[in-house]
């Protein structure tokens, strides 16, 4: 028996050889990362395991059977499914729950699905798999998502999800930490094999169709991209208008010194993001601020809203593994942040000085950097927590790269340019009066007025 299959329970028993291959079409072991399998024991209940990338053809081959079994449909960075830990997805899903009752098979679940596609304006799916008792319907992407896209890709799966509950898509199973039944596994509480039963190949190449993300994003978003960028504008007007009146309170407009316009969700998780690499940073002398760095990275990742609000201190417990090795901190710590975090997914909001906002916290830059102790080297290194200055500056190098794209030269060179041209203009002029022309001969042929051409002569 192999390391794998003891770590999975069990030898894979004779007659389940046949291979596992839908997987491979979302990971890949060529790439470096972690995907976790979770299988129910039948002594222990359900255990997850995590396995480095590389060893994906070995654990699709030893992974039971004859059980429920699962697979992450994302890749990590850690051997865990937290979000924070997210490497890539390469995928987009949605996972059909008809209930406990149904009576349409694998097929026929197919063709409601596509039905369904056509119906909403959706592509067809690359893969649809039934899982026992209702389906999973997948769309490959043509190249996988890094971390730092989880906001649209999260926003995007909220609105595939919402096409299909009619036909009973599960709004709870759509973030990049799922796991969906394995393909070749058993459903024990239908006795159904988790089987494909659709596929979109190629008629060339036969390879499965991959999508775009940006056009998926398009085409899914209810709003186009187009109008949804006057609505921003036309909502960043309201707020300038508002703070007219508003003397109390502070508003950090977007697009200062040419920066993007970050949505609120994209501005947190960018904000976490620079929280994670400063621990790093000071990763030898964190002891007495650890506490307040998993605060704020607690309270940025709520913000984000990557997953759900009960599960957030899963996330922090790994946030604080990140931070500092070997640290256990207890929950109650972070009370009041779990709770204002479940307000915030429950929609409610606090008003202050007649406005609304979330129940989180959201600082502005210069809180941050005053809280944390930013200093400017480690400002360099960080994305959106950054001074009014850094910010500035990075205009300027941005502003001097765009100049020199266009062809503007430097400064220096253009002085260099002016001196050489005038001199030699200088020497025309001197050949000319050699030759006996006057003053107004010379104006006329530089298109320079006639008392500038002493000064030309002398230099």
């Amino acid at each position: 028996m192999s390391s794998i299959a003891k770590k999975l329970g069990e030898s894979t028993p004779a007659g389940q050889m046949s291979l596992i291959t839908e997987p491979a079409s979302y990971h890949e072991s060529s790439k470096w990362g972690f995907f976790s399998v979770v299988s129910r024991d039948p002594h222990r209940g359900m255990r997850q395991k995590s396995y480095p990338l590389r060893l994906l053809p070995e654990v699709l081959s030893a992974v039971p059977r004859d059980r429920d079994t699962y697979i992450s449909q994302a890749e990590f960075t850690r051997p865990n499914r937290r979000v924070v830990n997210l490497a890539r997805v390469g995928l987009m899903f949605v996972d059909i729950d008809p209930g406990p009752i149904t009576h349409l098979d694998g097929e026929q679940w197919a063709m409601r699905c596509l039905m369904a596609c056509k119906d909403e304006g959706v592509p067809a799916p690359s893969i649809i798999i039934s899982s026992g008792r209702g389906v999973h319907m997948k769309w490959l992407l043509d190249r996988p998502l890094p971390r730092a896209a989880m906001p649209r890709w999260n926003h995007a799966q909220k609105c595939l999800v919402k096409r299909f509950e009619h036909i009973g898509a599960d709004a709870g199973a759509r973030d990049a930490s799922r796991v969906l039944r394995l393909e070749g596994t058993r459903n024990q509480k239908s006795d159904r094999l988790c089987r494909v039963v659709w596929e979109d190949r190629d008629p060339c190449d036969r390879e499965l169709v991959r999508h775009s993300f940006d056009v998926l994003f398009d085409e899914l978003v209810d709003v186009p991209r187009h109008i949804y960028e006057a609505q921003q504008d036309a909502a960043e007007t309201a707020r300038r208008e508002r703070q007219k009146h508003c003397e109390s309170f502070t508003l950090v407009r977007g697009g200062k010194y040419g920066l993007r316009r970050l949505g609120d969700r994209q501005l947190a998780w960018d904000r976490l993001e620079d929280l994670r690499i400063l621990a790093s940073m000071r990763a030898g002398h964190i002891e007495g601020s650890r506490m307040l760095f998993l605060f704020w990275c607690t309270n940025f990742l709520a913000l984000a809203q990557p997953t759900k609000a009960n599960t957030l201190h899963y996330e922090a417990r790994s946030i604080a593994r990140e931070i500092a090795p070997g640290w256990t901190y207890q929950d109650c710590d972070l009370g009041t942040t779990f709770r204002r975090a479940k307000a915030y997914a429950e929609g409610e909001k606090v008003e202050f000085n007649g406005r609304q906002y979330p129940p989180l916290y959201t600082p502005r830059n210069d809180t941050l950097i005053q809280a944390l102790g930013i200093t400017d080297a480690e400002q360099h290194q960080l994305k959106t927590i950054i001074s009014k200055g850094e910010a500035a500056a990075r205009h300027a190098d941005r502003e001097t790269l765009r100049r020199r794209l266009a062809g503007v030269a430097k400064r220096s060179e253009y002085l260099a340019n002016v001196a050489s041209t005038t001199e030699k203009r200088r020497q025309t002029a001197l050949k000319m009066r050699e030759e006996g022309k006057t003053n107004r001969d010379i104006a006329e042929a530089f298109s320079i007025h006639p008392k500038s051409v002493s000064r030309l002569l002398r230099g």
